[in-house]
């Protein structure tokens, strides 16, 4: 196993990833705005801005899932418990004392363990929930005549609301775990540039030199 310079994150990728976080900003921003916490502008502008947001993440989310089960990618958000308590021990514990990371990033598990069971978590529930409840409120007016009743929508708002909250942990957690063990930059900019360093096999190497060789740089 060697580290090479290798393009991990696609053209694609990359532009769901960025625009993903400027939508989720946005919501989060216009939500909260709604709720009361601050008056940037008028109710009526928010909630465009906040329907108008979520509406174009939900249209995101179906091109990446397509991307992601046409490219194969999904596997990298396959769980595991190998190397899992490793990695949580570093963040919980090593990390302060200056140890190194327990894992090395591969080419087909750019995720270490806890974060491929982190990002699984985000789309497999905190998503769907977020998706599910906004798409309900929105469309209230189409169901709030049958046996649901208000209460109901006001459930629907508060757990909608509950799972903004989580959202906005996850981007504070993100960024706080971008600025530890590298620099900053260096975890960023393969979100930027697409590639990273990763260990290869000489099996993957050989393989990214014949048929794919503008992935990798010696």
């Amino acid at each position: 196993m060697s580290l090479y310079k290798v393009k991990v994150f696609s053209r694609f990728e990359r532009f769901w990833h960025w625009t993903q976080a400027l939508l989720i900003i946005t919501l989060l921003f216009s939500g909260f705005a709604i709720h009361g916490f601050y008056h940037p502008m008028s109710f009526e502008k928010l909630v465009w801005i906040h329907i108008i947001a979520a509406l174009s993440l939900i249209t995101l989310w179906i091109f990446a899932i397509f991307w992601h089960l046409t490219t194969g990618n999904w596997r990298h958000y396959l769980p595991t418990t190998k190397g899992l308590w490793k990695v949580a021990r570093y963040y919980a514990w090593g990390i302060f004392r200056g140890e190194e990371h327990p894992y090395k990033k591969r080419f087909w598990h750019k995720h270490n363990p806890l974060q491929a069971l982190s990002y699984l978590g985000l789309k497999m529930g905190l998503f769907p929930v977020l998706w599910i409840t906004g798409l309900a409120y929105l469309s209230y007016g189409f169901w709030s005549q049958g046996p649901l009743t208000a209460s109901s929508l006001q459930w629907v708002a508060v757990i909608h609301t509950l799972f903004a909250f989580f959202m906005a942990a996850f981007i504070i957690i993100h960024v706080y775990l971008l600025t530890t063990g590298h620099s900053f930059k260096e975890h960023v900019m393969p979100m930027i540039t697409g590639y990273d360093e990763v260990d290869l096999t000489d099996a993957e190497r050989s393989y990214l030199e014949q048929d794919e060789p503008g992935r990798i740089i010696e």
